[in-house]
């Protein structure tokens, strides 16, 4: 399935969260770190979880070795810029997605894989939103990251359509509307995958 990041999604990331992430791009590198982290997590987890899917298998664990490297990636510019690897709250975004998945296979599976599919869109596009509003260093790397998240994007999305096309075209306007609803939703949290609250280290989440 060949479809673009801005096309996906339903709602661009309002010019609000550009404003607060370039005023707060320690954290914002913090709260990346945790997302690579996160996203690698993800990816080990449906390893294990469907240990008999062997068209997913190879796919994912190539993407959770790339979100790995990411990872790293960020760590580094983290350590060169001698900032504080403090922890941060869980993501709300995220969780109000997850609370949409269904319990039953294979079912589970699916919207999982559309859940994915959509944080790696909105982590693209909100790399976008970046690219070329930081300093120049941070900009090429962000760019660079963009082609990835891309094709995470891609990644998730397809195996979604292989593993169930009608359930993947039943269900993608369902979590579509849920992260439309909480990218413009009131409450002022999250970075890279959603809003900020008050801009302190205690308040953040990835």
């Amino acid at each position: 399935m060949s479809v673009e990041v801005n096309d996906f999604l339903k709602v661009s990331t309002p010019i609000e969260w550009v404003q607060t992430a370039l005023r707060n791009i320690d954290l914002l590198l913090v709260d990346h770190a945790n997302c690579e982290k996160k996203a690698a997590s993800t990816a080990i987890s449906l390893l294990y979880r469907y240990v008999e899917e062997t068209s997913l298998l190879k796919q994912l664990s190539r993407l959770a070795r790339e979100e790995l490297r990411h990872f790293e990636q960020v760590v580094s510019v983290i350590e060169s810029r001698r900032i504080e690897y403090v922890q941060l709250s869980a993501s709300r975004y995220a969780s109000r997605l997850h609370q949409l998945i269904r319990k039953k296979e294979p079912y589970r599976m699916i919207d999982t894989l559309i859940v994915c599919a959509i944080v790696e869109a909105r982590s693209c596009e909100r790399f976008g939103c970046l690219v070329g509003n930081v300093e120049p260093q941070l900009s090429d790397f962000y760019e660079n990251l963009l082609l990835s998240e891309q094709r995470h994007f891609r990644t998730y999305l397809d195996l979604a359509g292989y593993y169930g096309e009608e359930e993947l075209e039943r269900r993608l306007p369902v979590f579509l509307a849920a992260d439309k609803e909480s990218i413009l939703s009131i409450e002022k949290k999250i970075l890279l995958s959603q809003w900020p609250y008050r801009l302190n280290r205690e308040t953040f989440e990835c």
